[in-house]
């Protein structure tokens, strides 16, 4: 009985904000529908709707659903957008972004590391700005923060400064696309591969057009493998600046099975099925449009939770930063494409 008053307890903690997000994403597909000319997706109207709201009014009843939303709701979108997606393509997106990812995160750490020592920023800040452009934002920020023993400013600077960027590339993507004339591949593999949080690619490749939005969520959920070795590594970096400053041997264990994006797993398991005959058309057509409104849902909850003000408060050099680091990504992506023939 108690574990059950336990899960009743968090479903009511949960509800509110949920709700809110259900009623954001209604709104934002509306507004969308109701657009004579399709300029803007629902998912970029969902994030604004949020912000809006945020800078309004905001409860604080609505903080606890509000989070599972943008975190787990997200997840479950992208698995279940694995139900119209056949396992060749998944595997064909991996060899095509393969060479571009490795520009871009070599570009943002290799970058990353001069641009942070000029601008005076202590290397866990610098590399977890670094770490959010190149991989996948917040999740590559909150998965390494723990091994390099970042504190709580470093991780809200980083934050902060990988958010923001990413609302304007939301925006300035799908213009910049048509303006070069891209095709839906050729955009979604630069959206894929150059913006920075999941949510961000959602909402800048289906901004775009469907094709180009399944691409680029096929792009970033292979360039989101990165952080187990990325993880690695800054364990082992980490360990040794300790070693240098402190003349301690230490070791920092990682937990590889932690740090695994299981909604990558789901989203390949449900590819597979699709692949395999196992999902009948009608089914598959239904779970990618469920799939489509919980990812607006999943935006607007973002949205919600971003406050202007916050936001304000983290300064200029790391802004700095990750605004010459996303300039960066996004130059040399298109122009890896363009050597690869793709533009």
């Amino acid at each position: 009985m108690q574990s059950f008053n336990s899960i009743l307890s968090k479903c009511k903690n949960i509800f509110p904000g949920l709700l809110a997000a259900v009623i954001i994403a209604i709104l934002a597909k509306f507004l969308e529908d109701a657009m004579p000319i399709h300029l803007i997706g629902a998912s970029v109207i969902a994030i604004f709707i949020g912000m809006i709201l945020n800078a309004i009014y905001k409860p604080a009843a609505l903080s606890v659903g509000l989070k599972f939303t943008s975190k787990k709701i997200l997840k479950l979108a992208i698995i279940l957008l694995g139900a119209s997606l056949s396992i060749q393509t998944v595997l064909e997106v991996g060899k095509l972004s393969l060479i571009v990812m490795c520009a871009t995160l070599l570009t943002c750490f290799g970058g990353g590391y001069f641009i942070g020592k000029a601008l005076g920023l202590n290397w866990k800040i610098s590399n977890l700005i670094s770490a959010g452009t190149g991989i996948c934002g917040g999740s590559a920020i909150a998965a390494i923060a723990p091994v390099i023993d970042a504190e709580d400013t470093d991780i809200a600077y980083a934050m902060s400064a990988t958010f923001l960027f990413d609302m304007a590339m939301i925006v300035l993507f799908p213009f910049m696309g048509h303006a070069l004339g891209l095709s839906d591949m050729a955009y979604g593999l630069w959206a894929g591969t150059a913006v920075n949080d999941t949510s961000s690619v959602v909402a800048a490749g289906y901004a775009y057009s469907e094709a180009a939005g399944d691409f680029a969520t096929m792009v970033k959920l292979t360039r989101t493998l990165s952080i187990i070795p990325t993880v690695l590594v800054f364990a082992y970096v980490n360990a040794r600046v300790k070693q240098k400053e402190a003349g301690i041997q230490t070791t920092k264990k990682v937990n590889i099975k932690n740090l695994f994006p299981y909604f990558i797993v789901g989203f390949l398991l449900l590819s597979a099925f699709k692949s395999l005959g196992f999902i009948p058309e009608p089914v598959s057509v239904t779970l990618k449009e469920l799939s489509k409104f919980l990812m607006v849902m999943a935006l607007g909850a973002i949205g919600y939770s971003t406050s202007f003000k916050e936001m304000k408060k983290s300064g200029i050099a790391p802004m700095i930063h990750g605004f010459i680091i996303s300039a960066l990504v996004v130059i040399v992506a298109i122009g890896v494409e363009y050597l690869m023939g793709m533009v």
